[in-house]
């Protein structure tokens, strides 16, 4: 997988568990196309937008105050 600098905020101590459609894009970046940062997360242990607890998954939500964190 390749994860384009840039393309998101999501820093290194993101849960590892934590999905979105960047991560999947396999293309050279170009600055001439806006990308569209869409927001779409979702979480590796429920194929869903929650998470296991229940609550949102997202590049703020999924940090290591959550039980079901698990470190990168």
């Amino acid at each position: 997988m390749m994860e384009r600098s840039g393309l998101t905020n999501i820093e290194t101590n993101r849960c590892e568990k934590l999905r979105w459609k960047g991560m999947y894009i396999e293309a050279e970046w170009d600055p001439t196309i806006q990308h569209s940062n869409d927001g779409a997360f979702w979480c590796q242990h429920t194929f869903k937008c929650l998470g296991p607890d229940g609550k949102a998954v997202d590049e703020f939500e999924c940090n290591p105050g959550r039980e079901c964190y698990e470190e990168l």
